[in-house]
């Protein structure tokens, strides 16, 4: 006797929209959660014992590569401090930087719930679109940008020269890197779970 059929209903999930101010906010605390997974900076400087000459270009792309999976954080810091470093010599440009960064930050990057602005849903390419659009009247109209794509050129060069002579050996991003280099095995990470 075949069975009787059965009715299936089906959940549908949607957005809460969220005031603007409380977007701002979570935004915020994003950042400062960002931020708060820096490494140390003792660690990141690390004086002259983890300093050494790479052997081979193929190795310092690899001390590259590794050192900024392990200090992004501290990278982007680098890099953002040396961008309004470039701009210290006119406080008015750093100001226009600082507010166009933080938005961009704030409404973008950081940004989890979707933005509601007079009871209705801004789509994620109006937000990019009114930062950018914003964005380029301010470098138009101030001339920041190529104060400001100094400041990057040495933020990044920066990096770069600190993540080719400076030796990982002992920076473990996560098990797999420490599993991969014999720090510990599998099996101790499997008890680890």
């Amino acid at each position: 006797m075949p069975s009787p059929p059965t009715s299936v209903t089906t959940a549908t999930y949607t957005t809460i929209p969220i005031a603007g101010g409380d977007v701002i906010n979570r935004s915020v605390q994003n950042i400062y959660t960002f931020l708060s997974r820096s490494r140390p900076w003792p660690e990141f400087i690390a004086g002259a014992s983890a300093v050494d000459i790479p052997t081979s270009f193929s190795d310092a792309a690899i001390r590259v590569r590794r050192n900024f999976k392990y200090f992004s954080v501290n990278y982007a810091i680098l890099i953002s401090a040396c961008a309004a470093c470039s701009l210290i010599g006119t406080p008015i440009l750093m100001i226009f930087f600082c507010l166009i960064f933080a938005s961009w930050l704030i409404f973008l990057f950081f940004r989890e719930d979707p933005m509601v602005v007079l009871g209705h849903q801004v789509s994620d390419l109006a937000v990019i679109s009114g930062l950018a659009t914003v964005s380029a009247i301010v470098v138009w109209y101030t001339g920041i940008l190529n104060s400001l794509m100094i400041g990057i050129m040495m933020g990044v060069l920066l990096s770069v020269i600190h993540g080719s002579l400076r030796n990982p050996e002992g920076l473990f991003v996560d098990e797999d890197d420490a599993v991969s280099s014999g720090l510990i095995s599998n099996a101790e990470r499997g008890s680890l779970h």
